[in-house]
């Protein structure tokens, strides 16, 4: 039968017995043996071929789910769990997942844990197999991730676990947990949408398993946390499991999580991460836009929340990969934007508002900058357009061009973002010019120039706008098309128009101006030709110095052709002629500019009357200059001076000085004089010019004047002529108070007047108005000196002129005029003493004499020649160069003749004589007179002289005088007298200059260059100069054949060859000046020293080099002869080569040289050095070690120039050059430096601390640099790391070395990456701390210790150093290093930063050491985590500090390491703290103690509640110390943690019984504290105390009860009052109502007098609350002998009074006084509690109606006679309350009616309420208040109710006070109705 049994019967038949076998099991321990047996291949048989099978094992599944719903059953998850990652079958997986689900929470954690690999290992294959199962396999895992405690990180075990887990060989399992984990983080439960941040709808089922709602819900059977599993899962991820790559994308998911704990995290995994991740890896930026934008659609995911979404854009600002993302980035930038309140709009921004907000909209702005900044043309094509839309579109909704102000409180946010945009469009604008810009709409530059007009956001956006425009200004750089142009200019010149105030439509006011702007666009984007943008140049200087200065500086720069290509330098030059040839720098054309400024359409139109103001005057002159600048340059066509910045001096010397220039200029003019249109144009300049001269403005006058002067010497005679019919005008101008004017005004004059078109007429009235002002020189004064002298020139111009144009017969004719003239001149030469009219003379000879009018032939005879010289010489000699040239005219009239007493003679004898003038000026003035006397109009320096069309007029002739002069001159050149040396010098540089184009000069110029050459060697520097300018004109005189001799001569010279030297050599002779030539051990100046040196350098041929050098040692110091003569090409032979291959040891020298602080000798030696040097950088790369040595060696020499020449050559020599090149020096450079720095020459001292400051600025180079360049800097770190830590450094005696240490230990650190500096970080960090205090100034401890004398207490000064040390560059240097900190460098961290803390002795040191543990606490906790233990108990040392400031500080300190120290440690602080309050006599150590306890409450919070049993109880006693700094702080803390009176009830049971330890403590001060707790815990509990409570609180306040009195104790007897009248008390226990009578009565009876009247009112309060018991009779008998006593005493107050009437008291009588008024208000008090405890005693609820009439008799008796004998109204007060709470008590107790006895007494009580009529009114109306509460009494009684109501009355009649009116009014309604 078996044979014949199907394997479907089999399997059914073993399937049988396992069910067979489960059902027979009778126990959960049974039960749990067969299933792990047999339930894992019972599920194999679920994938049997048989259905029959398969449903058989379903149903035994279904039993078995039955059987095991007891937790106590553990099911095989493990083979489970193995057997479902080995088979594929659906039906076996799910019923394996369903079995583990259930089993999993039922295994002990250590089963649970061995889980972990088999659960992780194949998960990504789990997941392409079947989603679901994966999401329980992943939330298995995250359950177990709650019970792995991870290792230390960074430890073996922690290395370790990746391989543990089996994640090193399945990375794709680790990169599917790691991505999981970050999508876990990005989850949150969502009740409608299944979609949230970050994911999609289907990521979020998998972590909600498929929509089971419980899987979140800790409270569930299986559910979990969120907010912990998160936690769990990220420091799973911060673990050696996962690589920083996997760790990355869900570190930066944490690190913006709201949740702190998660964040922290998050940060430090993310600072680890981010150097290991591309940011160009595309797989990273497309899961990076994707969890930004999100995927929208149905089942899409949502947009990142904004902080994660902050975080991804700073990620991608690093990323140039980022920008080719076109699309995503425009939505980026789109959806960031929007306003919340625009349709359409999914962005997550529009879901937060505020802060966030705002940080990712600025984030937002700083992405689209680098996108402008970073993306190929291609990209940025793309978006540019896009971007810039959205940007407008932002600032518009805010309200463009009027902003509207925000109401949400955000409107600073709002602005800062609206700057931003503005900014980013312009640099957008700038990325992308093509279709952004330069469209010829203009449509973005004309909407940024209306924002900046009218945009009133405020300032901060102005600026932005500002550099918007500017960045857009960058866009502009080559050649614009005509009609951009032109559009352009409109643009700017309606910006240029705008004025603040003005009205564009309806919806723009102008509130800024644009000018600046506009002109910087003119200066910029429009060529130098467009006449427009020079139009708004004249614009701009118009605006006047009142003004922005900058509008006029951009408008001058603007008219200037070198700031113009200063402004727009060339991009692509193109040579041609050796002169740069760019069409944006053409000048604009004369015709068109003229008519621009000044055409018939112009603001200053020349047809304009000439009496009308001229607008715009501060402009005009520089339009007319401008408009002269561009004809000249017109016409001098190729030959302009080169556009530099003398560029428009140089044009005015070419056109003054330059005869050829002045010819090109004249033909130019002659030929625009025949061209119509351009005549005209030249007329209109003309008569601009001259209407110039008419304004007030004396500066816009003189630069027409000079413009007009310019333009009529140089035109024709027919454009002359034209100007001469306007001859009249020149009259104001003439006799204006500026001496400029007149002059140049008088000139114009002599020009136009002298012309044939000038009418007579008027020229005749003209003239005799100046002749008749010139012959009324003598009776002249004030102004009329200045008339008169502009007359006499305006004469002598115009007879000088007319001269010039009509030659000798014209002027013979008048000859009579002329001598009147001439004669009036030398008679004011004679006699005036005016300046002014002395000018005017001289002014007047030289004109006359040049013009041929005064010659000594036409003297007359009362003023002959001599005198005339010898007055002109008068003045020379007073430094008057026009007297000089006056001296030189006349001589041009004076026949050759060098006998002796000839005219000629005289007059080159007397202008040699004047060598002995000093001033320089002089000398050159009279070098051109000698040239001009010499050859007439021949001489070049006469060439502006003639400024009339045509030829010069003829003066004496010239044969020998050039040659006789010049013969003269080189004798004179061989004399020794300085003065005459120097003038010969000058003397004959003017004379080749001026006439050495004439052969006499030609023929002499190898003289001349002799002569010149023994200049050199003079030690003036003028003289040297002179002679350099001398040999310069010499060689260009020549021709080819002499220019050779003359270099093969001056060569020769040079190199030795030939003896030019005059006198001899000695040993002693003096070739230099001392120190000119400095050496190592001193310098060279004699030919000995030249020797000595030669001798040292092993080469005596030096020898002659440096005799040659000594022979011409002012072509070293004079760059100018250097330059000329080519010396390097002298020196640049291979003779020299072969020279320097043989003494290598020069180049040392040579080098050190070049760096002499002496300018002439650092000169020179450069230019050897450039002479003898081919290649510098390869000379120097060859010689390096050998001039290292030798300025190492030197640095220390004796001679200060050589310290301070090798400072600086050091610093050359290392900059520019590799690090490695140096590196073996860097050590001794550094020692040497700091040694040079404490020089005792200021001068080396500073280049000592340059040369330092270079030093650091190369490491700090080398730091921020790449790889390379950091691996030398942290080379160099290791050695100047050291010296600046040294005593050498930073604890250096000199100020200026410890203050730069300082600077570049900071600059280091600042500029230093964690992977360089880390090595260091340790010991910088130690040595900074103990640094902190060694840099404070001195004076602060002084000043502490005396802190009485200065006003101030030393605890200010503390604060004060305390604030110091928080805002010390160094601390944020500290924290820096403490950022670049990890594992390995935390430990070595340790020894250092713990021996600072020890060993630290100032207070900055010791406080610096307490905040860097706070700052490893909080920044830096990860890492710091493993020591917080060691440095708590170390912080717990340094708070029992002296120094209150460190004690807290390190207070603070122990309250952030207890976030992160172990509960033991935590416990064992707690136990300090304890024992610091309870065990110390000093008060400071409770201090302490509360310090350390309150900072744990504020920054450890969650540490302080989970141990609040054992620290609550503590800190409630301690804040009932006596000592007020320590309440101060016990209670603060109190009240940070508590939220109220509750938490004492909590912990009442630990309170009381830490208190009753104490209250039996020696020590006074405790004893009390424990008191006042257990009296505090009574105030706490209400008036309802449970028993429990009751039973907790009474061994204390029984005990605190015990004792004599003490200060305070009342506050005991309070609390005491207030337990024992709690309701439940009352009616407790009969013993212990014994035992709290006795107590009350004992302390009533105390006679501690301060302690008294609080026992009293306690007694009355304790006898109120105890209706059931009599104590009448007892509280009687203590107060009444108290009452007796008071009122038998006597009156203190009056005596108190009568001391007061005395008319001086001494301080003991004054502190009497006040002893004595404090007595009496205690007496008082003692008194109405007496009284009041009197009377409240009595209780009619215990007493018979004899025993209460009694009591009620004895009471009345002493309260009658206390009315009669004590006025006080607060015993008074208290006796009518008590009044009330006894007649009270009597209505609720007695019966009706009232006996007769009773109502006796209580009739007498009546009779007291209203005796006295002199009671306050406060005190009346309670006595009203006690008659009410007797009214009632009265309703049985008529006796007593007609005594009531006849007292009532009486009172009621004589009170006029309304309350009490009202009060008695409601007395007898009482007694009428009762």
């Amino acid at each position: 039968m078996a044979a014949t049994e199907t394997p479907e019967a089999k399997e059914l038949s073993l399937v049988n017995k396992v069910e067979l076998r489960i059902a027979l099991t009778d126990s959960d321990t049974k039960l749990e043996s067969i299933l792990n047996t047999y339930l894992p291949p019972l599920l194999l048989k679920l994938a049997s071929d048989h259905s029959s099978v398969r449903n058989k094992v379903i149903s035994i599944c279904q039993h078995i789910n039955t059987r095991i719903k007891s937790p106590h059953v553990r099911l095989p998850v493990g083979d489970l769990l193995k057997q479902y990652k080995e088979n594929n079958n659906a039906l076996i997986r799910h019923f394996d997942i369903l079995y583990i689900q259930q089993g999993l929470d039922r295994l002990p954690i250590l089963k649970r844990l061995d889980l972990l690999p088999l659960l992780i290992n194949g998960i990504r294959k789990n997941f392409l197999e079947s989603s679901r199962h994966a999401a329980n396999i992943f939330n298995m895992l995250l359950k177990i991730l709650h019970s792995l405690t991870l290792p230390s990180r960074g430890s073996a075990d922690d290395m370790n676990l990746r391989q543990h887990l089996g994640l090193s060989e399945r990375v794709e399992d680790a990169q599917f947990a790691a991505s999981w984990i970050g999508r876990l983080i990005l989850f949150a439960p969502h009740l409608s949408d299944k979609r949230v941040p970050g994911l999609d709808a289907e990521e979020y089922s998998f972590l909600q398993l498929y929509d089971r709602k419980d899987t979140w819900q800790p409270g569930v059977a299986g559910g979990m946390n969120l907010v912990e599993t998160k936690v769990v899962a990220v420091r799973f991820l911060a673990s050696g499991a996962f690589t920083d790559t996997e760790r990355f994308l869900p570190a930066l998911f944490a690190s913006s999580d709201p949740n702190s704990r998660l964040a922290d995290i998050g940060d430090d995994i993310l600072k680890r991460a981010i150097p290991a991740v591309s940011l160009e890896d595309e797989e990273v930026l497309n899961r990076l836009f994707r969890v930004y934008l999100g995927t929208r659609g149905t089942g899409g995911s949502l947009p990142a929340r904004a902080p994660l979404q902050t975080k991804i854009l700073s990620l991608l600002c690093k990323s140039k990969r980022a920008t080719s993302y076109t699309t995503e980035n425009i939505q980026i930038v789109k959806e960031g934007l929007t306003s919340s309140d625009q349709e359409g709009v999914s962005s997550s921004v529009t879901a937060i508002q505020g802060l966030e907000a705002s940080k990712l909209r600025t984030q937002i702005f700083v992405y689209t900058n680098w996108l402008a900044r970073v993306s190929d043309s291609a990209d940025i094509g793309i978006i540019a357009l896009s971007l810039v839309a959205q940007l407008r579109t932002y600032i518009e909704s805010q309200g463009w061009p009027t902003y509207q102000e925000e109401t949400t409180g955000q409107d600073n946010h709002a602005i800062s973002l609206r700057s931003l945009g503005y900014e980013s469009i312009g640099i957008l604008a700038r990325a992308y010019p093509t279709r952004l810009v330069l469209d010829e709409q203009l449509d973005l530059l004309r909407w940024l120039f209306d924002s900046l007009a009218a945009d009133s956001a405020g300032r901060e956006v102005g600026l932005s706008i500002e550099q918007a425009l500017s960045s857009v200004l960058g866009a502009f750089g080559g050649e614009l098309g005509a009609e951009f142009e032109m559009s352009l200019e409109g643009l700017l010149l309606h910006n240029m128009q705008r004025q603040p105030g003005d009205s564009e439509g309806s919806d723009m006011k102008i509130s800024r101006n644009t000018q600046f702007t506009a002109i910087r666009f003119a200066n910029r984007c429009l060529p130098f030709r467009n006449i427009s943008a020079r139009w708004m140049n004249v614009l701009a200087i118009s605006q006047g110095t009142n003004d922005r200065r900058e509008i006029l500086e951009e408008g001058r720069k603007g008219l200037d052709p070198y700031w113009y290509r200063m402004l727009n330098p060339a991009k692509a030059k193109v040579e041609h002629g050796g002169a740069l040839q760019i069409s944006k720098y053409d000048f604009p054309d004369f015709v068109a500019l003229v008519g621009q400024f000044f055409g018939k359409d112009s603001v200053w139109s020349t047809g304009r009357s000439p009496n009308d103001p001229v607008p715009m005057v501060n402009a005009y002159g520089p339009a007319v200059m401008f408009c002269r600048n561009v004809l000249l340059t017109e016409g001098l066509s190729d030959d302009t001076p080169v556009v530099d910045s003398e560029w428009e001096r140089q044009l005015e010397v070419r056109v003054t000085s330059d005869e050829q220039a002045r010819l090109k200029i004249r033909t130019y003019l002659h030929t625009l004089a025949v061209d119509n249109e351009a005549s005209i144009a030249l007329k209109t300049l003309f008569q601009a010019a001259l209407n110039g001269l008419l304004v007030p403005d004396s500066k816009t006058a003189a630069s027409c004047a000079t413009c007009l002067l310019q333009l009529c010497s140089l035109s024709p005679n027919s454009m002359v002529g034209a100007l001469a019919l306007h001859t009249q005008v020149l009259q104001g101008p003439i006799m204006s108070s500026d001496t400029i004017l007149r002059e140049k005004s008088s000139r114009i004059f002599g020009i136009l007047g002298s012309h044939d078109n000038c009418p007579q007429g008027v020229l005749r009235s003209v003239m005799g108005d100046f002749n008749g002002k010139s012959k009324d020189w003598r009776d002249a004064i004030g102004s009329q000196f200045l008339q008169a002298h502009g007359a006499m020139l305006a004469i002598t111009y115009y007879w000088s002129r007319r001269a010039f144009r009509t030659r000798a017969a014209s002027a013979a004719e008048d000859q009579t005029n002329v001598r009147a003239i001439v004669d009036l001149r030398l008679e004011i030469l004679s006699l005036s003493h005016d300046k002014t009219l002395l000018d005017a003379a001289i002014t007047s000879i030289t004109e006359l004499s040049l013009s041929g009018l005064m010659a000594p032939k036409w003297l007359s005879p009362t003023h002959s020649a001599s005198s005339i010289i010898s007055k002109l010489v008068e003045y020379a000699e007073k430094g008057n160069e026009n007297a000089v040239k006056a001296l030189g005219s006349f001589a041009m009239q004076c026949e050759e003749d060098f006998t002796e007493g000839a005219i000629f003679k005289q007059i080159i004898t007397a202008l040699f004589k004047l060598h002995n003038v000093r001033d320089p000026a002089i000398q050159f003035a009279i070098g051109e007179a000698l040239g001009f006397a010499a050859t007439g109009w021949q001489s070049k320096s006469l060439i502006a002289a003639l400024d009339i069309e045509g030829s010069p007029p003829p003066s004496a002739s010239r044969v020998n005088a050039l040659s006789s002069i010049l013969d003269q001159l080189m004798e004179e050149c061989k004399t020794t007298k300085p003065a005459l040396r120097q003038a010969s010098a000058i003397w004959l540089l003017c004379l080749v200059q001026f006439c050495g184009h004439l052969p006499s000069i030609q023929g002499r110029l190898r003289d001349c260059q002799i002569a010149f050459k023994g200049f050199l060697t003079d030690r003036d520097s003028l003289n040297q100069e002179t002679a350099s300018r001398g040999l310069s004109l010499v060689y260009e005189k020549g021709d080819r054949e002499l220019k050779d001799d003359l270099i093969r001569d001056l060569v020769g010279s040079f190199t030795g060859s030939a003896a030019h030297m005059s006198g001899t050599i000695s040993g002693e002779t003096q070739l230099f000046e001392p120190g000119a030539l400095p050496t190592g051990d001193g310098s060279i100046t004699t030919y000995k020293d030249i020797m000595s040196l030669a001798a040292e350098v092993g080469n005596p041929s030096l020898v002659y080099k440096f005799m040659s050098l000594a022979a011409n040692n002012a072509i070293w110091s004079s760059r100018a002869a250097f330059g000329r003569f080519g010396l390097t090409n002298i020196f640049n032979d291979s003779s020299v080569d072969g020279y320097l291959a043989q003494n290598p040891k020069l180049y040392p020298a040579l080098f050190r040289y070049r760096f002499d602080p002496n300018t002439n000798v650092r000169n020179s030696m450069n230019e050897i050095w450039t002479a003898l040097v081919r290649e510098p950088t390869a000379t120097i790369d060859q010689y390096f070690d050998t001039i290292m040595r030798d300025l190492l060696k030197n640095i220390l020499g004796k001679e200060w120039r050589t310290r301070q020449a090798c400072c600086a050559a050091i610093a050359d020599l290392v900059q520019s050059r590799p690090a490695a090149k140096y590196e073996k020096y860097i050590g001794e450079i550094w020692t040497l430096t700091f040694k040079v720095c404490d020089d005792i020459k200021e001068s080396v001292r500073t280049a000592a601390m340059a040369l330092a400051r270079v030093l650091v600025g190369i490491l700090t180079r080398g730091l921020e640099a790449g790889d390379s360049s950091s691996r030398s800097a942290a080379a160099m770190l290791e050695n100047v790391l050291p010296f600046l830590l040294s005593p050498s450094g930073l604890e250096s005696p000199a100020k200026d070395v410890q203050a730069f240490s300082l600077s570049a230990l900071l600059q280091i650190i600042k500029k230093s990456n964690r992977t360089t500096l880390r090595p260091f970080v340790p010991e910088l960090i130690g040595r900074l701390i103990l640094l902190l205090s060694s840099l404070e100034p001195e004076g602060i401890e002084y000043i502490r210790l005396r802190a009485d004398q200065y006003g101030v207490t030393e605890q200010q000064i503390d604060d004060a150093r305390l604030s110091g040390v928080r805002g010390s560059p160094m601390l944020e240097a500290i924290e820096r290093c403490l950022d670049f900190l990890d594992d390995a460098s935390m430990q070595a961290l340790r020894g250092p930063l713990e021996n600072a803390i020890t060993t630290g002795l100032g207070l900055p040191s010791r406080v610096g050491g307490s905040r860097v543990l706070v700052s490893l606490s909080t920044r830096n906790n990860f890492i710091f985590r493993p020591h917080a233990n060691h440095f708590l108990r170390l912080a717990r040392k340094q708070v029992l500090d002296r120094n209150d400031t460190i004690s807290v500080s390190y207070s603070v300190a122990c309250g952030h390491l207890a976030r992160l120290a172990s509960d033991d440690e935590l416990l064992r602080l707690i136990d300090s703290c304890r024992k610091l309050y309870f065990d110390s006599d000093d008060e400071r150590y409770r201090v302490v103690a509360g310090e350390i306890v309150f900072a744990m409450s504020k920054y450890a919070t969650d540490r302080f509640s989970a141990l609040a049993a054992e620290i609550l109880p503590f800190v409630f006693l301690a804040k009932h110390d006596s000592y007020d700094r320590a309440k101060t702080v016990f209670q603060d803390t109190w009240n940070e943690t508590v939220g109220g009176s509750r938490t004492v009830l909590l912990y009442m049971q630990e309170i009381i019984q830490l208190s009753l330890q104490y209250l039996n403590s020696p020590r006074w001060s405790l004893k009390h504290t424990a008191a006042f707790t257990i009296a505090d815990s009574i105030n706490a509990t209400g008036d309802e105390i449970s028993d429990s409570i009751a039973q907790t609180i009474w061994p204390g306040i029984e005990k605190a009860m015990d004792g004599k009195a003490w200060e305070g104790k009342e506050k005991i007897l309070q609390a005491f009052v207030r337990f024992v009248s709690a309701k439940n008390i009352v009616t407790g226990d009969g013993g212990k109502q014994a035992q709290f009578q006795k107590i009350m009565l004992r302390e009533s009876k105390r006679n501690n007098q301060a302690y008294r009247p609080y026992a009293l009112a306690c007694l009355a309060d304790y006898v109120e609350s105890r209706e059931s018991i009599d104590l009448a009779t007892e509280v009687y008998e203590i107060t009444g002998p108290i009452i007796e006593d008071s009122l038998a005493a006597p009156d203190e107050m009056d005596l108190d009074m009568q001391s007061e009437t005395r008319s001086s008291k001494t301080m003991y009588e004054i502190a009497s006084s006040i002893k004595s008024s404090n007595a009496v208000v205690r007496s008082e008090e003692i008194l109405a509690n007496a009284q009041a405890a009197l009377l409240r005693s009595i209780n009619p609820h215990s007493q018979t109606d004899e025993d209460l009439c009694s009591s009620l008799s004895r009471a009345l008796s002493l309260t009658a006679r206390t009315f009669a004998e004590n006025g006080s109204r607060k015993v008074h007060n208290a006796i009518f309350e008590a009044e009330k709470s006894l007649f009270e008590k009597l209505q609720r107790a007695l019966p009706r009616p009232l006996s007769e006895p009773l109502a006796t007494v209580l009739i007498k009580f009546v009779q007291t309420l209203f005796e006295s009529s002199d009671l306050v009114e406060q005190t009346r109306i309670k006595a009203a208040e006690a008659a009410l509460a007797l009214a009632p009494l009265t309703s049985t009684h008529e006796r007593m109710k007609a005594q009531l109501m006849d007292g009532i009355n009486s009172a009621r009649t004589q009170e006029r006070s309304m309350t009490v009116q009202q009060s008695l009014d409601r007395v007898q309604r009482a007694i009428s109705h009762g």
